[in-house]
């Protein structure tokens, strides 16, 4: 029963990040660019303060850091700059069906060689989100900020992959966070010198709060959980758990930010999910 809920809160926080970071956007009380800085900040402190409790150490080297390093902070960035435009729950249905397919596309790379329903399930996906954002009808969302959630996607996918063969990935995640969050703010501080481009001096105490509590509670803590969680799980029962994340973010947009729930947006979601679905609970 422990194992239950502390599932179902860790879906709840990787749903909340979309609503949070929407929440905060929306109102106008942070920009983009300072809500990734200030959430890579609070997330950063937060994991390494539970590392430190756990192990008395962080550890900021080790194999893979780069690549780490790199995807996360396209992964940040692109998620907050994508939801300028998007609603919380089509964000993280674009963002969930791109980490899938490009995990997808990694095992293939790596050699593995996928089972037939595979690749209809992944297909299917594929062709859930390229129905979703075709141009031409009335809900087409911005194309340049669903592109945005896309990088993010595949940034994240491609940090999933970089991250598998890591023996303590709460501990890679920390300082994958911790160094990240070192680049943003030294980038923030030149983009502030030279361009004045960042205005976190403008951002209201509701909009840091949210940006802080995307960092620090459904980031931070929300990855603490999954990685108790995750041991527990079969690999296949993990990966269909995850499929709730966009459907929480979708009802959560819908109640918290009066989004609308297009027929579009939930064939799209069926697609999307029911591929991945396919894919995921493949028997080889």
């Amino acid at each position: 029963m422990r194992l239950f809920f502390l599932t179902i809160l860790t879906l709840i926080a990787f749903a909340s990040n979309s609503i949070l970071n929407r929440v905060a956007l929306a109102s106008g009380d942070i920009d983009a660019v300072a809500f990734g800085v200030v959430r890579l900040c609070a997330g950063a402190v937060m994991l390494a303060v539970l590392v430190m409790l756990r192990d008395r150490r962080l550890a900021l080297g080790g194999t893979g850091r780069t690549v780490g390093v790199l995807s996360l902070l396209i992964y940040i960035f692109g998620f907050s700059l994508a939801y300028v435009s998007l609603d919380a729950g089509l964000g993280a249905l674009i963002l969930f069906g791109l980490v899938q397919i490009t995990m997808f596309a990694g095992s293939l790379i790596s050699g593995e060689r996928p089972a037939a329903r595979r690749w209809i399930g992944a297909a299917v996906a594929f062709g859930g989100l390229v129905w979703l954002l075709w141009p031409g009808h009335s809900a087409t969302p911005s194309l340049w900020h669903a592109g945005l959630m896309a990088i993010a996607g595949v940034a994240w996918g491609v940090y999933s992959l970089n991250g598998r063969g890591t023996s303590d990935a709460l501990g890679a995640t920390a300082a994958n966070f911790c160094i990240s969050a070192a680049i943003a703010c030294a980038g923030a501080g030149v983009a502030i010198g030279f361009f004045g481009g960042i205005h976190l001096s403008e951002a209201t105490m509701f909009g840091i709060a949210m940006a802080v509590l995307a960092g620090a509670v459904t980031s931070g803590i929300g990855y603490s959980m999954w990685y108790t969680v995750l041991p527990h799980l079969r690999g296949s029962t993990a990966a269909v758990t995850q499929l709730t994340v966009p459907v929480i973010a979708i009802a959560g947009g819908a109640v918290l930010l009066s989004e609308s729930v297009t027929p579009r947006l939930i064939v799209a979601a069926l697609l999307v999910l029911g591929g991945v679905l396919l894919a995921v609970t493949s028997r080889r």
